[in-house]
This record gives C-alpha cells, structure tokens and sequence, in this order.
C-alpha cells in the first residue's frame, strides 16, 4: 500500500475530469453493470503513468465522442477492486498503468503497458480517440 498522501495528486489527476474512483469490488461490480460505454484507467504511481497515461486519458476526453461512464482503480492500493477490474479485462495479463473500454460490460478496447510506455500522452489519446469514435 502507498501513502494516501503519496497517491492523492495522481488520484486526483484523473478525478478532476470526471472519473469515478472504485475502491471496492462492490463499486467495481456496480460499475460493470451499467450499460453504454465506460472507460476504466487502472492507475498507477508508475513514471509512465505520470507521463503519458494520465494526461493521454484527459486529453482523449477533449473528442466528440467520449463514454457514458468514466472509471478507475488504483493498483497498489484498492488492491481487490483493481484485482476484480483486471478480471474483466481478460485475456490480457495484469499492467500498470492500463486502460479499458467497455460496450455494455464487454471490452471492446484495450491499452496494456506495453501500449503505455515510451509513448506521448497524444498518441495514447489518439488512440482512445479512435476506440471512443468506434464505439462510443
């Protein structure tokens, strides 16, 4: 577990413009259930999250279209929520910072680490963009 005070700015990074935080695997099980679209960020105190996946998931929010529903978890810390989040988003392996979109509780879209890292903030968000465009 981090420090709250360590995590609030980055927790806040995605709050500011509009996320929803799920802290429990109830509010997670909530979350999956709602229809339209939603975007679930897992969050992370990792440099590349600070670099370019924050800031690419606020930047994609600046589309047209945009989901219903806006998420995220943070690994590390809402260690069961986070654990409950990844396991909608098999098959793809556990990373940190990673991103999701889902249709009406199926994912549609993925962003893992590998897509993260080493990458700026613009193309993360040109890339949310596009799945935003696709299914939103």
């Amino acid at each position: 577990m981090y420090p709250a005070e360590l995590v609030k700015p980055m927790r806040e990074d995605l709050t500011k413009v509009g996320f929803t935080e799920l802290h429990t695997t109830a509010d997670v099980e909530a979350a999956m259930k709602k229809e339209g679209t939603s975007l679930v960020v897992v969050n992370s105190v990792c440099g590349c999250a600070a670099a370019n996946a924050r800031p690419g998931a606020r930047m994609a929010l600046q589309n047209a279209k945009t989901p219903d529903n806006l998420y995220t978890v943070f690994a590390g810390v809402d260690r069961e929520a986070t654990d409950l989040a990844r396991g909608f988003m098999v098959p793809f392996p556990p990373s940190s910072p990673s991103m999701a979109l889902f249709k009406d509780g199926e994912l549609v879209h993925m962003l893992e680490r590998h897509h993260i890292e080493g990458r700026p903030a613009e193309m993360i968000a040109e890339n949310l963009a596009d799945a935003f465009n696709e299914h939103c």
